[in-house]
Order: C-alpha cells, then structure tokens, then sequence
C-alpha cells in the first residue's frame, strides 16, 4: 500500500487514493497529497448539520441531492476514474445530475459547494479548491467563516469564471441560485452566542494585614493615647 507520506513529491492518483487508511482524511490536488487530518471541530460539524437540514427539508421529493463528506473526482480530460489527479471532499454539495453519482463518488462538478474553513485547512479552500471548483464548472460555492460567522458566496458566470463574491452575515438569509425557491435562514446556522454572565470583582485582599506596617500603626496610636 503507497502511504502519501512516505512518498513525498510524486504524484498520486484516485486509484493509490483509495488505498490509504479509512481514519485518515486526504485529498489529492493535481497529484499531490494534502493531509486534511485532523477531523472538523464541533462548531464546523453544528453548521454543517444546519446547512445538511435546510437543504434536505427543500429537496425532498425532488432530483437534486445534498450529500456530506464525499469524494469528488475532478478529472481534467476523459480518463478513467482509478487515473484523476484531483480528489476532493467539500463538507456539503448538491448534485442535480444523476449521471454524476454511483455511490461512491461523484465525477465531476456538483451544482454547489460548501466549504466551511478552519485553520488548518483555509487557505486550500480560499485559493487552491476554489480555483479547481471554478475551472470545472461548479455553479455555487460557498466559503462559511465560523469565526466571523460570514458565508461568502460565488456565482459562476460567462465562461465559468466566478463572479464578484457576495458577503452574508449571521442575521440574513442566502437564496439559492441552484435551487430557485431556497433560502437559507442563517440566524440558524450562527444561533446568538450563549450571554457571558460578569461577577462582581471580588474585594482586593490586604497582603500581611498582621505585618511590620500594621504593628506600627497600632504603636502610633497607642502613644497617642498615652499622650
């Protein structure tokens, strides 16, 4: 079994991909091998689940399909899948053509697609997948920022090439370009943070209140007194 980290600078295909241990999380980028390790956070899991929800609510009954965590292939001529250099698993898409699924994986571009950044992995969505979903002919991609609790959408336009980006905060809500009809409540998928209760500050405490300066202070008082 080829392992991508013992095999450092040469390229890899779907076919070595499928290899390598289940637990792991990889992806492949044009032949190279990117460790995606360790998994999603529970902040990035919650909105996916949110996102997952609202699509699945919308879809139901109809053809396209919402799908989490799955392989997508993106080949760059007409070779066979076991040969794709490009291997990527967006947290979240949606597949309206049919021809593109058998249960294992997708070939080619999904309708969407979500990618919900941590720090690990960020610059790889911003720049490097996002240049992949755009050559392929991806129609809708989403980059979710949970810190800014931001969603920053992109339309494909003329010749594929992605639009002006569209900003979104935690109050407002995104229509679906893909799936006229949708729209996604984002006071959901960022719900208010929990209220931070402040205590009062506790008195400050006196250091050594029996020491050198309190002993004097009583022999001062007491010759007073005597006086």
């Amino acid at each position: 079994m080829t392992k991508p980290h013992e095999s450092a600078g040469r390229k890899f295909t779907y076919e070595e991909y499928l290899t390598w241990p289940a637990e792991e999380r990889w992806e492949i980028h044009e032949g190279e091998a990117i460790d995606m390790t360790p998994s999603p956070a529970i902040e990035h899991q919650e909105i996916i689940v949110e996102l997952g929800a609202q699509f699945r609510v919308f879809l139901r009954g109809k053809p396209c399909r919402v799908i989490f965590d799955f392989d997508v292939i993106l080949p760059t001529q007409r070779e066979e899948d076991e040969q794709v250099t490009t291997v990527v698993r967006p947290d979240l898409i949606v597949v309206c053509d049919s021809e593109k699924l058998d249960g294992k994986r997708v070939r080619g571009a999904p309708d969407l697609i979500v990618e919900v950044l941590s720090p690990r992995t960020a610059s790889y969505d911003c720049i490097r997948k996002r240049r992949f979903y755009e050559a392929d002919g991806v129609k809708e991609f989403w980059l979710v920022h949970p810190s800014e609790r931001i969603i920053t959408v992109f339309h494909a336009g003329k010749g594929k090439s992605f639009g002006s980006p569209q900003y979104y905060d935690g109050t407002g809500k995104i229509a679906v370009s893909v799936l006229p009809g949708l729209e996604i409540d984002l006071s959901l998928v960022f719900p208010p943070p929990p209220k931070v209760v402040k205590e009062s500050p506790k008195p400050f405490p006196m250091k050594n209140p029996g020491g050198t300066l309190a002993r004097k202070a009583r022999k001062k008082t007491a010759g007073a007194i005597r006086r």
